[in-house]
C-alpha cells in the first residue's frame, strides 16, 4: 500500500510538473516532449523497482498521455522505442555513467540527472537513435527544466566527458590509418 501511496503521490507531482512546462522549451517540438514522458517515466520506475529494466503496469496508455497537459502532440513512436530500448540497455548506459562520473556512484547521482544520462546516452551513444551532438543539447535542456540547479552542469561534465574520449579515440584510428 505504501509504494502504491509513493507512486499516484510521485504520478501527480509529474502531471503538475510537466503540465507547467509551457513556458519553457517550444513545447511544439514533439521529440522534445518525447524526451520528458521518458525521463519521468523512468523517474518513476526507479521508485518502484531498482531494475528499471523490468515491465511494470505503470506505463501510460495513450489516453493517459493525452490528458497530460500539452502532450498530445508527443511523438509516441519515439517515446515508446526510446523507452524500450533503455530498459533494455540502461546497464550499459549505467557503466558509461560510472566511468565519466568518477565522483559520483549511481545511488547518489540524483534520479531525475540519472534518468536523462542514460536517456542521452542510449540515445545518442548506443542506438545512435540522434546524433551525440543533439543528445547531449537535448539532454541539457531537460536537466536544466526537470533537474535541480547544478543538474546542467552535472550532465554537460558527464556527457562532455564521454563525448571527449570518443572523438579522442576517434583521432588516434584516423591517425593510425
Amino acid at each position: 500500500m505504501k509504494v502504491a501511496a509513493e507512486f499516484s503521490a510521485i504520478t501527480f507531482f509529474f502531471r503538475l510538473l510537466f503540465s507547467g512546462l509551457t513556458n519553457m522549451r517550444d513545447t511544439a517540438d514533439p521529440r522534445h516532449l518525447a524526451r520528458v514522458i521518458i525521463v519521468q517515466k523512468m523517474f518513476e520506475r526507479q521508485f518502484v523497482t531498482e531494475d528499471i529494466g523490468k515491465g511494470y503496469s505503470g506505463e501510460y496508455s495513450e489516453k493517459e498521455l493525452a490528458e497530460i497537459g500539452n502532450f498530445k502532440r508527443v511523438d509516441k513512436g519515439l517515446a515508446k522505442k526510446l523507452l524500450k530500448g533503455i530498459r533494455e540497455n540502461y546497464k550499459g548506459a549505467d557503466k558509461l555513467i560510472e566511468k565519466y562520473a568518477t565522483e559520483w556512484p549511481l545511488s547518489q547521482i540524483p534520479k531525475v540527472d540519472l534518468q536523462i544520462l542514460r536517456l542521452a546516452i542510449y540515445e545518442g551513444f548506443l542506438s545512435k537513435t540522434t546524433p551525440e551532438k543533439v543528445a547531449i543539447d537535448e539532454a541539457i535542456e531537460l536537466a536544466k527544466e526537470l533537474g535541480g540547479p547544478n543538474s546542467a552542469k552535472f550532465v554537460n561534465g558527464v556527457l562532455g566527458n564521454l563525448i571527449s574520449k570518443i572523438n579522442n579515440d576517434r583521432r588516434r584510428k584516423k591517425t593510425a590509418e
